[in-house]
């Protein structure tokens, strides 16, 4: 049978499946979702501002330059002594073609077509000309309007008046037009490359909001699985001693002769239970990393000896053969250790109904084995069988969980193997005391 190492797992996994873990990604999802809407918040805000600005500035370019054009062709127009309007020296200096321009004289309340583009790059509707040049006099001021072109295309049409005869009132209009197709389809393009790198910022910022909030949230997840592994060893350290507590109190209640030795026994007990509790602390703390282990020299053979000595057999057969070993280690966290050992291979190493065969040894080099005839390591808990709550026979698994644990926190090692006589072998390494 193949070894089977205590591998130290992220307590984000071993904690994934509490209520509390789940409503920690909860959370983080939420997180992500509030990231990633105020991204999208404030993408959008930005693209709608570039929108608008970019459409702003291309119609008033596209403005100023038919006002331009305008105001260049009113500087040819003048009046004869009749008064009637002379285009002549617009024609001869201007060109009227592209962008058009169409020449509308007001007289008494109408307006009359004086010149029109023979060959025009833009085809409005003369009706749409007409409108616009008669709002520019009406007014007596510019007029900009959006209309379309004969063949469908999108324009911007700019009407001016100029004064008439006399100086002070208005002899009619110029209008000018422009095709703004090319400046919309620019405009669409603009839009399209906008949104999709808007989508592209969106998923890196929510990608980037849930690795933020995953790291966020992490210490909580630690805290959440050392306070759950603090609960669940206490449970199985203090159930044992607690309900033999309870049985002492009932024998020193039933019987009257036997209470002064229940009594003691319970004083025992308690100052036992007292230890326990000191141990999980001192675990809790070291995980938490607000305490150190309490190493000291101590003798590693002495220290199996003696747990082996205060733990009941019930007759089953124990073989202990030590070698004389000096480790440097916290004294109750080892004695837990071997404890739980001991007492796996006396609930898991043998047949129901027969006694265990157990072989504990000690070497010189700081190794501890133990070894039972029992039925072996199940094949489908090789790779989970120092994982907390994975065991068999109605165990918790908490107490291999925790010897591991005491294992990797000196800096030793412990693994599984197949026994020579027959069942499970557990091996436990420690550095031995160099001084």
């Amino acid at each position: 049978m193949k070894a089977v190492p205590f591998r130290a797992r992220p307590a984000s996994r071993r904690a994934a499946t509490t209520p509390a873990a789940r409503r920690a990604r909860r959370l983080r999802w939420r997180l992500t979702a509030l990231f990633a809407l105020t991204s999208a918040v404030g993408l959008i805000g930005l693209a709608a501002f570039a929108l608008h600005s970019d459409d702003v500035a291309t119609r008033h370019q596209t403005d100023n330059n038919l006002k331009l054009q305008a105001a260049e062709a009113m500087t040819g127009l003048d009046y004869d002594e009749g008064g009637h309007l002379d285009i002549r020296g617009m024609l001869d200096f201007t060109e009227t073609d592209c962008p058009p321009l169409t020449v509308f004289s007001a007289h008494a309340g109408d307006l009359k077509v004086v010149h029109t583009p023979h060959r025009p790059c833009v085809r409005a509707r003369m009706t749409d000309v007409r409108a616009i040049a008669a709002l520019a006099v009406r007014r007596g001021d510019t007029a900009v309007t959006n209309a379309h072109a004969e063949n469908g295309h999108p324009l911007r049409l700019v009407a001016v008046p100029f004064t008439g005869p006399d100086g002070d009132t208005t002899g009619g209009a110029i209008v000018t037009a422009a095709d703004t197709a090319d400046d919309q389809k620019s405009h669409r393009e603009l839009t399209l490359l906008l949104a999709a790198g808007c989508a592209v910022l969106l998923s890196l910022s929510a990608v980037a909001g849930h690795l933020i909030s995953g790291r966020a949230i992490r210490p909580a997840l630690n805290a959440l699985q050392q306070q759950e592994a603090f609960l669940a060893d206490a449970a199985h350290d203090l159930r044992t001693p607690a309900t033999s507590l309870r049985l002492l109190a009932e024998t020193a209640m039933r019987d009257d002769t036997s209470r002064t030795a229940a009594l003691e026994r319970t004083v025992r007990l308690a100052t036992r239970m007292g230890d326990l509790i000191d141990g999980l602390l001192t675990r809790a703390r070291l995980t938490a990393g607000v305490a150190t282990l309490a190493r000291e020299p101590l003798r590693l053979d002495q220290l199996v000896e003696a747990v082996v000595d205060e733990t009941p057999t019930d007759g089953h057969r124990i073989t202990v053969d030590t070698e004389p070993v000096v480790v440097d280690a916290d004294p109750d966290l080892l004695r837990r250790a071997v404890t739980n050992l001991f007492a796996n291979a006396l609930t898991h190493g043998h047949a129901a109904g027969r006694p265990a065969a157990i072989a504990l040894g000690v070497s010189s080099a700081g190794v501890l084995t133990i070894d039972d005839a029992g039925p072996g390591i199940p094949p489908d808990l090789a790779d989970s069988l120092f994982d907390r709550f994975h065991s068999g026979s109605g165990s918790t698994g908490l107490g291999l969980s925790i010897a591991a644990w005491v294992a990797q926190a000196h800096g030793g090692t412990l693994t599984a193997t197949g026994s020579p006589l027959g069942g499970a072998r557990f091996t436990l390494r420690l550095p031995t005391h160099s001084g």
